[in-house]
């Protein structure tokens, strides 16, 4: 649990960004991934098929030596070019959630100053591990580039008109460079503002360990319908002792966190949100889903005892856990889609 002090204030600036020359390195499609943590090996090893440019060689390199090797030639060769002057960036993602409704999520990319969770101007939502961090730590120090953005919210709205044609496009991604008025106008809004992790935790203490000063961020004004947190299904091989109220299967609403074994629902108990309940329950050997059918498929194919069906936090519950100064058990929140990686880069150096 973190101390609750008088927060500081949120500095962010426009940033010379790194990112790829199309006319060097090839479609912006065939160069990017999605962020490092959620690859697995057949991914990686697709990505890195895809383009001898691709940002995999980067983020999940074979060594940090490696990487930075790589990132120097590819800057001495011109794959990637740093912008002339610093900017922010508007990003609008395009995308079709896991309910199937397609949505548009909007926010802007700036550096943003990296302050200690106790000033209260970043706060965490979530544990993390040590485990992941050490390695993230290798490959900052060797690079000297934050190569994947993190994602923060805002609570607050924005809007811009008048954007034109994008200056990058990849997917259901679009990136707008904004003038320097709209950026002297931003900066001022986040003063003195609070920003919650999204995703990125690790990444974020990573750089507190670092010792620098600045991230890439991609911070997203909560007030817009395109932000949606999805529920994270958990699958465990062994549900121990619980025991629920048995109901009838649920509809797409769920009354409550649900547990699905030998064929039946049970309806469970317990003080906070749905994930502090099941963390409560101490399941093991417990894998996540997004996609309840999955969860359900698995333990009627066997390969699992139980699964814990939750429903979507709340954007607002997450900022109240935040703000008194608590965190959730890891897989509490699913913001969907994720950011892309190598859209656009900050050098630290």
């Amino acid at each position: 649990m973190f101390g609750v002090y008088g927060h500081a204030v949120a500095e962010i600036r426009p940033f010379r960004a790194l990112r790829y020359d199309e006319s060097v390195a090839g479609p912006l499609g065939s160069l990017v991934a999605p962020p490092y943590d959620v690859i697995g090996p057949e991914q990686r090893e697709e990505l890195l098929q895809a383009s001898p440019y691709n940002v995999v060689h980067l983020t999940l390199p074979d060594s940090e030596d490696e990487a930075a090797a790589q990132l120097g030639d590819w800057r001495e060769r011109g794959v990637l070019v740093e912008e002339a002057e610093p900017a922010y960036w508007w990003l609008a993602q395009e995308y079709v959630g896991p309910d199937g409704v397609p949505r548009r999520r909007e926010g802007f990319v700036a550096a943003l100053h990296v302050e200690p969770y106790e000033n209260r101007v970043v706060l965490p939502h979530e544990l993390t591990h040590a485990g992941p961090k050490e390695g993230r730590l290798r490959l900052l120090r060797a690079t000297r580039t934050q190569l994947e953005p993190l994602f923060f919210l805002w609570d607050g709205s924005i809007d811009v008109d008048g954007l034109g044609e994008p200056d990058l496009r990849s997917g259901g991604d679009r990136l707008w460079r904004l003038d320097p008025e709209f950026g002297e106008a931003l900066t001022e809004e986040l003063r003195d503002a609070q920003l919650l992790i999204a995703d990125g935790h690790h990444r974020y203490e990573t750089t507190l360990a670092s010792g620098d000063e600045w991230l890439l961020a991609v911070i997203v004004p909560t007030e817009q319908e395109g932000l949606t947190i999805f529920p994270t299904h958990r699958v465990a091989q062994s549900a121990g002792g619980v025991k629920g109220d048995p109901i009838s299967p649920p509809g797409d609403v769920l009354p409550g966190p649900v547990l699905y074994r030998d064929g039946q629902y049970e309806l469970l108990r317990g003080e906070g949100l749905d994930p502090e309940i099941v963390a409560a329950l101490a399941p093991e050997g417990v894998t996540y889903t997004p996609h309840r059918d999955e969860a359900v498929a698995a333990v009627d194919r066997g390969d699992a005892e139980a699964a814990f069906l939750l429903r979507p936090t709340r954007i607002e519950d997450v900022w109240a856990v935040a703000r008194r100064g608590d965190v959730m058990p890891q897989k509490s929140t699913f913001f969907y889609p994720k950011l892309t990686s190598g859209l656009l880069m900050l050098p630290l150096d």
